[in-house]
């Protein structure tokens, strides 16, 4: 069976000027179907940058993006998106909310911008609001819920439609302990008991350890954890 997610000796360069600036410097790796997969480095690592590749954000200077058989740079634009909003859902740092939206339209927009004609159901909808503790918020409006429920609230949407593929990029960033907890908790609950595939951004080694794998980057690529002592896995 083919992996969920693969990369493919990927490479991106960003010019600031007249100067090119290496992001990512070919790098190739797999992602099996239910892994949950850290992804960690330092700032510059390019981890942001894969993250925006394998959720088709952008594309790559060369090099492949494979997501469940499928290879981005085969597709167009239409194919791409279509692809996005079924099978990926994403969870920013800045969480992306729409400010004149309450919580419960926030979350449940997904399902509308997926075009699934109102396939998730109540229980579930419950379900997930329940496990992020949001019963009680969802008539509130963005600017009304504190950093860490505005990331409960961006989880929930990034789960509503069931996706194959969560990717993660800093979600517990501007996070308190508490929140960070409990949105950690939640994308190991939808891994384990949810059957999602999960691949987290972070620079936190307490939350990259929440994964099942880690991988490191520095410098556009990817090393051995010897170089990266701090991110070494648990036992």
């Amino acid at each position: 069976m083919p992996a969920l997610i693969e990369a493919v000796e990927l490479r991106k360069t960003y010019r600031v000027g007249k100067v090119e600036v290496p992001a990512l410097r070919g790098i190739s790796f797999r992602v099996e179907r239910g892994e949950f997969v850290s992804v960690v480095g330092p700032s510059g690592s390019g981890k942001s940058t894969l993250f925006y590749l394998l959720g088709g954000l952008t594309r790559a200077d060369s090099g492949r993006v494979i997501i469940d058989g499928n290879d981005f740079a085969q597709l167009s634009d239409a194919e791409r998106t279509r692809m996005r909003k079924r099978k990926i859902g994403f969870v920013f740092q800045k969480f992306n909310l729409l400010p004149t939206l309450d919580a419960r339209s926030n979350i449940s927009i997904a399902v509308d911008i997926a075009g699934t004609n109102g396939g998730c159901a109540a229980a579930y909808f419950d379900k997930i609001v329940g496990l992020l503790g949001l019963e009680k918020r969802l008539a509130h409006r963005p600017s009304e819920l504190s950093g860490g429920e505005q990331q409960r609230v961006a989880l929930a949407r990034a789960l509503i439609n069931k996706p194959a593929i969560v990717l993660a990029d800093e979600p517990t960033g501007n996070l308190d302990s508490k929140n960070s907890e409990i949105v950690l908790s939640m994308l190991r609950h939808s891994n384990r008991e949810l059957g999602q595939t999960v691949l987290m951004i972070t620079h936190n080694p307490e939350a990259a350890r929440y994964g099942d794998r880690i991988i490191h980057l520095r410098d556009g690529e990817i090393v051995s954890p010897e170089k990266d002592p701090q991110w070494t896995a648990p036992h």
